[in-house]
Order: C-alpha cells, then structure tokens, then sequence
C-alpha cells in the first residue's frame, strides 16, 4: 500500500530554513553577525519598505525636538538594532544555555531584584522590545519560578520550537488568553515571577489609552489587573547591545510608582511610564519598526 504524501506548505519551507538560518547563525561569532546585521539595516534604510516608513514615523512622533538629520540618523541605527536581533536568534534559541547567559556580560539592579524576588510575593517582569528580549527573559529568570506570557504562532512545529527554547532554565509558557491569564495570577499568588512584553497593542477589550512619548497609544491593563490582583511588585529590564561583539548589558529597575495606583487610567499611564525610561536610556536599541500607534481614540489613520 502506497504512503500518502506528505503536502509540503509554504510554512513548512519558511520553516525549515529558518531551522538552517538559526543553526549557522548559532556558530557565527556574535561580531561578524552585527556586521552582517549593520550591512542588512543600511539596505532597509537605504530601500523603501514599510519597516522604515513605519520607523521614520514613529521617530517623528515622539521625538518632535530633532532634527530630520537626527531622525533619519535614529532610524537608521534601529533598523540595524533590528536586524542584529535577528541575527541573535540562533544564539538566544539553539546554543546551551549556559552559553546563551554567557553573553550577558555586565549588569545592573539585578542583585536588588534578585532580593525582590526572594520575598515570595510576586514578581511582574516587563521586558520591553528593546535590544534582544529573548535573552534578557532567559538571564533575568534564572532560578526562579517564572511564567512568561507570550503569543502562539499558528503554525505548530513553531509554537514547539519556541516553547523548547523559551522554556529553557525551567520557564513556564502562558498564551495571551483567558487560560494564560489565570496561570499566571497563580503564579504570582503563590509569589513566583511573572513576565510580559508590555508594549504591544492589545485589542480593545484589554486596552486603554494613556500617553507615550506624548502620543496617545492603546495600552494593556493586563498587568495593572494583576497589580490589583495579588501583592506583586514590578520591575522593568533590558539588555543593551554592547560595540564590538561584545555581549550585552543587562539592566533591571523598579517601575514607575504610578503604577500601583488604584486608578485604572494612572496605572496604565505608569505602566508606558516606565516602558518609555527604558527606551530613553537606549532609544536606537527599541523597536521602532513595531506599529504601536495603529490604533488611534478618534480613529484617525497614523502609518
């Protein structure tokens, strides 16, 4: 009896070489990648495309002050910080992780948030998209009990693929729905960590709009809920992207007091608050090229 053919799909060959792509890149020294990556981000500057379009938007927003040499400088060196995290995938996902955390090689605030989290009353993490997120997520949760919401692909050899690799270092995976919600407020209840990339555009149900970078975006009251929902202090973190194949400085903080405030409205704004002092201390490292204003109160049309 014959097999049945197995239906090769465009998303089966997307991802497979990505599997290629992130076994060479995992063996590149991290210097040559960001050379392969500046010469990547220089074309995406040089070339119309959307990512620069909607970098050079986002840029004039929220910095009205430059100059259009200033911006176009910007927006040049996000898009390089863009496709340097990239190029870092193989090296976030397919090395050991001892490996992985080997290149984080300064950090600051992590011994007093350490401390926090040894308190056992919860931690709320946000990780920002700034510089490579994915390795920040996996040094700052070390030897902790951590939770970190993310949002499954549809495609299911990548949603095994990112579960394998995130959850490297004993990192619990919750999807961005009502059952990832109730995981992770018992997660905190029982004073564990919690993680959130909380710069995303969430749907209209779990957003509102408070002020970034003096523009109004909608933002998620996922973590002000939980704030209200449990004990949890929160902290804010990031890695910079050190010159020369450096490695990475790893930098974690308390966020803005705001946030704990009982009222929705000046919880949310806290929250972007403390979102945007991260991005102030490396603004070319975030990712400009994600369209955070799409949505708009009157509904008006940004991109």
């Amino acid at each position: 009896m014959a097999r049945p053919k197995r239906e090769i799909t465009i998303a089966t060959i997307k991802y497979y070489f990505l599997l290629c792509f992130l076994f060479v890149t995992a063996r590149l020294p991290l210097r040559l990648l960001h050379g392969l990556a500046a010469v990547w981000g220089t074309l995406l500057f040089h070339v119309p495309n959307r990512a620069r379009d909607t970098t050079l938007a986002n840029l004039k927003a929220c910095f009205p002050q430059l100059s259009t040499d200033e911006i176009s400088r910007l927006a040049k060196e996000s898009l390089i910080s863009t496709a340097c995290t990239a190029m870092e995938m193989g090296k976030s996902w397919m090395l050991p992780l001892d490996r992985t955390l080997s290149l984080v090689t300064e950090t600051v605030g992590v011994e007093e948030f350490k401390r926090a989290a040894g308190q056992n009353d919860g931690i709320i993490l946000l990780a920002p998209h700034l510089s490579n997120w994915e390795i920040f997520g996996l040094y700052a949760c070390q030897n902790l009990s951590s939770t970190f919401m993310y949002q499954p692909p549809k495609f299911e050899p990548l949603d095994a693929l990112l579960q394998r690799t995130r959850s490297r270092g004993g990192i619990n995976l919750a999807p961005t729905d009502r059952k990832g919600v109730s995981l992770v407020l018992k997660a905190l209840q029982k004073g564990e960590l919690v993680g959130v990339l909380p710069d995303q555009v969430p749907n209209d149900e779990g957003g509102e709009f408070a002020e970034f970078f003096g523009e109004p975006a909608l933002t998620m009251t996922l973590v002000s809920k939980l704030i209200a929902r449990s004990k949890a202090k929160v902290y804010c973190g990031f890695t910079e992207r050190l010159p020369k194949g450096k490695g990475f400085k790893l930098v974690i903080h308390e966020a803005d007091q705001e946030i704990y405030d009982e009222d929705l409205a000046k919880s949310v704004g806290g929250l972007n608050k403390t979102v945007e002092s991260c991005v102030r201390m490396t603004v070319a490292q975030y990712q400009w090229e994600y369209k955070r204003f799409r949505r708009r109160p009157d509904g008006e049309k940004f991109y």
